[in-house]
């Protein structure tokens, strides 16, 4: 499996970016997948995640009705619209596969996986 993230820049404080992760390797439509970020110096950080049909979603609370995940199974494609960017969402974004499906709901990083390389967002004040 291969994941592979890009879209990501240096944008001024209340601008917008659109992330995109490309997956390969696996039957896309059937996985749940999910984005994190990482700064320097701290954990990494749940942002949200997507139902294998696109269907549902859910987010971190420090990203809520600022983020949208969406997915297009026939690019093997998931997206991350960022919106009302702030300093603090400044990070290295990741996407990742949900391992199972029982796990739907979680925010725990141990239960996804084929991390991909991520992407850089600089959000300047």
């Amino acid at each position: 499996v291969q994941l592979q993230a890009s879209g990501g820049g240096l944008v001024q404080a209340g601008g917008s970016l659109r992330l995109s992760c490309a997956a390969s390797g696996l039957t896309f439509s059937n996985h749940a997948m999910g984005w994190f970020r990482q700064s320097p110096g701290k954990e990494r950080e749940f942002v949200g995640a997507i139902s294998w049909s696109g269907f549902r979603t859910y987010y971190g609370d420090s990203v809520k009705g600022r983020f949208t995940i969406s997915r297009d199974n026939a690019r093997n494609t998931v997206n991350l619209q960022m919106n009302s960017l702030k300093p603090e969402d400044t990070a290295v974004y990741y996407c990742a596969v949900l391992n199972s499906l029982a796990a739907w709901g979680t925010q725990a990083s141990a239960d996804f996986g084929s991390w991909g390389q991520g992407t850089e967002v600089t959000v300047s004040s």
